[in-house]
């Protein structure tokens, strides 16, 4: 499952676009996108692609690639916990999301979440802000999706207590950055420059 935002002016990468405006924050949020489609394409499994606000028919997402949904909810918890719980209605036994602001996420990491769920409970994607850029779930469990100050620096602490609380296998992967504002961004000199 893949969670991404409309790439619409303005409504992308804010926190970036504060120190290089709107343009290149919806730039940037391209090629974030571009990335991973280009890993999630190279990974043999069911994908779909979750719009924040409207499913679009003619966007880079191809309809028999990826199934098209809307991220139902009021918060980031709810609308991952929707996804979740339909997923595994649907009669899925290993369940993975991403987000679309990792630029460091390779096929390899992405691989290897799924076969670390053929062993373990849950599979964890660290991000170095705190929070995570995978989560990865052989069931549902909505203690991961409640009581969270979503994007903060405490989800990712928080998320293992709940680990700890549920007595949980789990595996953590390496840990990545997103990009979120100018110094992440700082990262990766050249992505500007495409």
């Amino acid at each position: 499952m893949i969670f991404i935002k409309n790439p619409e002016l303005g409504k992308v990468k804010t926190r970036l676009a504060k120190s290089i405006g709107h343009e290149k924050a919806l730039n940037v949020y391209h090629l974030l996108l571009d990335h991973t489609l280009k890993i999630a394409n190279a990974i043999k499994t069911d994908k779909a692609v979750f719009y924040s606000d409207y499913i679009n028919e003619n966007d880079i997402w191809r309809e028999g690639d990826f199934k098209k949904l809307l991220q139902k909810g009021e918060n980031l918890g709810e609308k991952m916990s929707n996804a979740f719980i339909d997923a595994f209605k649907m009669g899925y036994k290993r369940v993975v999301i991403i987000g679309s602001d990792c630029f460091e996420l390779n096929q390899d990491i992405l691989s290897n979440a799924f076969k670390i769920l053929e062993e373990n409970e849950v599979v964890i994607g660290p991000a170095k802000d705190g929070g995570y850029y995978l989560l990865g779930l052989q069931k549902y469990h909505k203690q991961f999706f409640e009581n969270k100050t979503w994007s903060t620096e405490n989800v990712l602490l928080e998320t293992l207590l709940d680990l700890s609380n549920l007595n949980l296998s789990f595996k953590l992967l390496p840990t990545l950055s997103d990009i979120d504002d100018e110094k992440d961004l700082n990262n990766y000199p050249t992505i500007l420059n495409n």
